[in-house]
C-alpha cells in the first residue's frame, strides 16, 4: 500500500469535556496518513487517478469547526470515518492533538492516534 501524508492541519473548534471548552473553544492540530494505491497516478500523471487531498483537508476542517463532541477520541473517529468515504482511500491514520489542553501546570499537548481501514 502507498501513502499520502498531510501534516499540520490547524483549525479552531469547540470540542472538549469541560463546559468552557465547548464555549470558548481551542485550536486543534491534525496529521493524516492516507493509504491508497498511487501506482495509477504514477503512471498517468492525472489527478483523477489519485486522491485530491484538498478533500481530506476540507473534511477535517469542517468536522472540527462544526461538531461539538466531549472527547477528542470521538472527533478522531469521526474524521477517520469521513475520510474513508473518499474514493480510493483504503486506510487512514489520524493524529489529532490538543496543543493547549486546559490542564493546570501542563505545557504539553494531548494526542490521540487512531488507524482505521475499509
Amino acid at each position: 500500500m502507498d501513502f499520502i501524508e498531510i501534516t499540520g492541519i490547524r483549525c479552531y473548534g469547540y470540542i472538549g469535556y469541560l463546559p468552557e471548552e465547548q464555549v470558548l473553544g481551542q485550536w486543534f492540530e491534525v496529521d493524516l496518513i492516507l493509504g491508497l494505491d498511487l501506482d495509477p497516478a504514477g503512471q498517468t500523471d492525472q489527478l483523477e487517478d489519485t486522491l485530491d487531498y484538498r478533500q481530506a483537508i476540507a473534511i477535517v476542517k469542517r468536522l472540527i469547526a462544526t461538531e461539538k463532541f466531549a472527547l477528542i477520541e470521538k472527533l478522531a473517529a469521526a474524521i477517520a470515518q469521513a475520510i474513508l468515504t473518499l474514493d480510493k482511500v483504503q486506510q487512514v491514520r489520524v493524529r489529532l492533538s490538543k496543543p493547549a489542553a486546559p490542564i493546570p501546570d501542563f505545557g504539553g499537548k494531548i494526542t490521540v492516534d487512531i488507524t482505521r481501514k475499509n
